[in-house]
């Protein structure tokens, strides 16, 4: 398992989400990278140096500090999209080799290089600007459908990575709670939101979301709320 390529954003407009900047076009970057924990979603700070995002409501912060991407996604998406598709073309901090991103386990622990430790969060959900930037009608559901987000990570131990490095599993937590699975759970199969309940290490907004959607209905047992 090793890190192909480590991808920082180059700043250009975003006509598709009503916003001035976006950091989607991630190109391959030579040498160290420092990579540090961003601290709260707010600012705009990731993991990376020198990148950052602009849409501060939704992307960034502890939880989003670095997007990682398998290579072999990548090119299973060349043969549907009919092109190529460079390390970075889907907005991802790291583009990776015989990693299996989507099969990790949330809270499962990388080890990149000497020092570098992240830790999975939670899925990428796509938006408009990432259907945009591919300019391909339809792509937020067809991404969707396909199940293969890749993956959000937060930074347990800081330090550099380069392209090349290797990647290790070292911690993979006690519950079958895949990336694929949340993503799924989260988008288009609501039924499988329980499943997701071991998986402390997802943000808490995303557990907040299975609480609140799996919580028992209880407004028909009000008074007056039952049908005779």
């Amino acid at each position: 398992m090793e890190l192909l390529s480590v991808n920082v954003g180059v700043p250009r407009p975003n006509p598709w989400k009503g916003l001035a900047t976006t950091g989607i076009d991630k190109r391959p970057v030579q040498g160290p990278v420092a990579v540090s924990a961003p601290g709260p979603k707010g600012d705009g700070r990731v993991g990376l140096a020198g990148d950052r995002v602009y849409d501060v409501q939704h992307h960034g912060g502890a939880d989003q500090a670095v997007y990682a991407y398998a290579r072999e996604d990548l090119d299973r998406w060349e043969g549907v999209l009919g092109r190529p598709l460079s390390g970075g073309a889907f907005g991802e901090n790291l583009t990776t080799r015989g990693l299996d991103v989507n099969g990790a386990l949330i809270g499962e622990r990388w080890r990149i290089g000497a020092d570098v430790v992240l830790e999975v969060a939670v899925p990428r959900v796509p938006c408009g600007t990432f259907q945009g930037w591919l300019e391909r009608a339809g792509w937020v559901k067809e991404f969707t459908v396909a199940a293969e987000p890749g993956a959000y990570l937060r930074v347990v131990a800081e330090g550099e990575i380069r392209a090349g490095d290797p990647v290790e599993i070292v911690h993979r937590p006690d519950h079958e709670v895949t990336v694929a699975l949340t993503f799924r759970a989260l988008t288009r199969e609501p039924e499988l939101l329980p499943r997701l309940l071991p998986a402390h290490a997802l943000p808490e907004e995303a557990r907040e979301t299975v609480r609140r959607r799996t919580a028992p209905d209880t407004r028909a047992k009000k008074t007056g709320a039952g049908h005779g």
